[in-house]
């Protein structure tokens, strides 16, 4: 064979290969035949041998194949009823309203200083719980010229005697009168009374106070309130002891916090006794509070401290209106059927506080 006809057979058998691989990069669809015929061929013969030209498949056309399986077809009479699940609702936690220590306060501690007195409608009360008579003021009879004057202590002493029933004087033990008046010698002052064992009560301490300032403000937080602190009796709340407290409400520390245990319209109320910081330190003497008593940080601490060691103990509970839900500050307390007072754990500590500045013609010869 002679070398131009070799040349000429190259020529034709690479023009064919070149032929056949355009034929089947343009039709890829021959492959994919071919390498499933070779399949089929392999797997009838149980021959290995045609395994190598199924991997010569183009790798293109393979990854192009759409593995999804069809959508099913949804006709009207033959539709599946699929249960709709409603995502679920994030779970509201509330901030806390306070940042307090000593002991942990709970997580929500509804803070309301400016709580004005209530107006205890008349309502039925359960006849285990009816309340004995408000207290009456006796009111002295006038000294002669002759009497001595009696002391500024002698003076407030009778006064908060006035208004305690036998059963108070016997239940507690230290007893707080404050007053909230805005002019007098007695004016904006916490007087400390401690009973002693002949039943007398002794003036511990004479502080100057301030009470609130008695008129409708907007706190810090937009609120509209009435800055009044509320005439009447009140206890301590032991489990609302705090010596570092900080009220939300109004944002202003509160230290040496000790809350009175008196709930109004189901909530417990943010009125309490504590320490002044910043500039009302230097209004004490003259109402100045949000509706809480403030004191000066040393007397609040002298204050914190002694109820906190030595008065600790059952108390009697107020009565309380489960119509309006609030708790008597009226000095009412609660009787169970048999007439006796029922008792709970607490401080033997009872706050009087009164608007009352002792501006009568006995006080006025004192100074």
């Amino acid at each position: 064979m002679s070398l131009l006809r070799l040349l000429a057979l190259s020529y034709l058998a690479s023009a064919s290969v070149f032929a056949m691989a355009a034929t089947f990069v343009a039709h890829p669809e021959l492959t994919r035949d071919l390498v499933r015929s070779a399949g089929a061929v392999a797997e009838m013969a149980n021959d290995d041998l045609v395994q190598p030209f199924l991997n010569r498949g183009e790798p293109e056309a393979i990854a192009r194949l759409d593995l999804a399986p069809p959508a099913p077809v949804q006709r009207p009479h033959d539709v599946t009823r699929q249960a709709v699940v409603a995502p679920p609702q994030p779970r509201m936690v509330q901030a806390p309203d306070v940042v307090a220590a000593d002991p942990s306060p709970p997580d929500a501690i509804t803070i309301l200083p400016d709580l004005p007195q209530p107006p205890l409608a008349p309502k039925q009360v359960a006849r285990n719980e009816l309340p004995n008579a408000t207290p009456a003021f006796r009111i002295p009879d006038p000294p002669s010229l002759d009497a001595p004057v009696p002391s500024r202590d002698q003076l407030v002493a009778a006064r908060l005697e006035a208004g305690l029933t036998p059963e108070m004087t016997r239940n507690f033990d230290l007893f707080l009168y404050v007053s909230k008046a805005d002019a007098g010698p007695l004016s904006q002052r916490l007087y400390v009374f401690e009973k002693q064992r002949s039943g007398d009560l002794k003036l511990l301490y004479d502080w100057a106070a301030s009470t609130g300032r008695e008129q409708h403000e907007i706190s810090p937080r937009g609120e509209h309130t009435m800055t009044t602190t509320p005439s009447g009796y009140y206890e301590l709340d032991p489990d609302r002891m705090y010596r570092g407290y900080r009220s939300y409400g109004w944002d202003q520390d509160m230290p040496y916090a000790m809350f009175f245990n008196w709930e109004r319209e189901g909530l417990q109320t943010g009125l309490a006794i504590h320490a002044a910081t910043g500039h009302d330190v230097e209004k004490l003497g003259a109402r100045a509070s949000a509706g809480c008593v403030h004191l000066a940080p040393e007397n609040a601490r002298i204050l914190f401290n002694l109820i906190r060691k030595d008065y600790r103990g059952p108390v009697p509970r107020f009565a309380y209106d489960y119509g309006s839900q609030t708790m008597s500050n009226q000095g009412q307390l609660m009787h169970d059927r048999a007439g006796n007072l029922k008792m709970a754990d607490g401080y033997r500590v009872l706050i009087r506080i009164e608007n009352y500045g002792g501006s009568d013609d006995t006080v006025a010869a004192l100074f």
